[in-house]
């Protein structure tokens, strides 16, 4: 929904559901208030909102499961932590949002043996869907992403093809590991600043361990170097192992900001009618 002053947009607020969910069904609710419309209780009207879009949509798609409602924002944001509070939301998940200058900090990182790369086409869409599946399959929320969902994703005009990297193991013909990249024209518009975002990366189990995740990385940055970009960026679950994180700052990625995950576990008792 939005709220406008006139013909101006002010706030808004929206609510995303997971088409296929196991245990817990988690919506992810957005929203913003324009700064000079900000501490007018706009945001605790379009979280509500929001949150009763989210109750809407799981009775709609998963009725079964538990319901948890997600927001997240930065770390540094006092009105918007205080908005949560009030909606007894409680935080859950910190994200480390990294950026990489690109440039001559870009490191080359060849392929490991036995591995090449190509990139993404139409002959191996589905490999890279079926290996971004298993291999997110071990994270904290991670669901199965179906090919609707899918398609709908590599369909938005900020998806990046050409920087967009699949690394096949030689020996098995598999595919090990993938990597998406998207950019925003109107963000660059706005900020005077092109970036790229790593927006989906993954190793099977099986091939981890290898130097794969790094040499797609490398690879990626390498490839929107040469295309001209100011930047990249990648958002990291500061919960994942050290490991994860020391990938991306050996690669040359640099911490940017924080943000957080706020949750509302809904009991049954606490839904009301949308």
């Amino acid at each position: 929904m939005g709220v406008f002053d006139g013909d101006a947009m002010i706030g808004y607020s929206s609510a995303a559901h997971k088409p296929l969910a196991e245990g817990v069904h988690r919506v992810v609710v957005s929203g913003g208030v324009r700064p000079d419309r900000r501490r007018q209780g706009l945001g605790t009207e379009l979280l509500a909102a929001g949150i009763a879009a989210a109750r809407v949509l799981h009775a709609d798609h998963h009725p079964g499961l538990e319901l948890a409602v997600d927001v997240q924002n930065n770390a540094l944001n006092d009105g918007a932590r205080a908005c949560y509070d009030r909606a007894g939301m409680t935080p859950v998940r910190w994200y480390s949002h990294l950026r990489h200058p690109l440039g001559d900090a870009v490191v080359d990182v060849p392929m490991p043996g036995g591995c090449v790369v190509e990139g993404y086409g139409a002959d191996n869409d589905a490999e890279f869907l079926a290996v971004r599946n298993e291999s997110y399959a071990d994270r904290w929320a991670g669901v199965p992403m179906p090919s609707e969902q899918w398609r709908a994703l590599l369909g938005w005009p900020a998806f990046r093809p050409a920087h967009s990297f699949l690394a096949r193991d030689t020996g098995s013909g598999a595919a090990a590991g993938v990597l998406l990249t998207f950019s925003w024209d109107a963000d660059a518009r706005a900020a005077g600043v092109r970036d790229a975002q790593v927006m989906t990366i993954g190793t099977l189990r099986a091939h981890r361990g290898r130097g794969i995740a790094s040499a797609l990385i490398s690879r990626a940055l390498r490839s929107v170097r040469d295309d001209g970009y100011d930047g990249a960026g990648v958002e990291v679950d500061a919960g994942s192992p050290s490991a994860v994180h020391g990938l991306y700052e050996r690669a040359g990625f640099a911490l940017s900001r924080t943000e957080v995950r706020y949750t509302l576990e809904d009991r049954p008792a606490d839904r009301r009618p949308g």
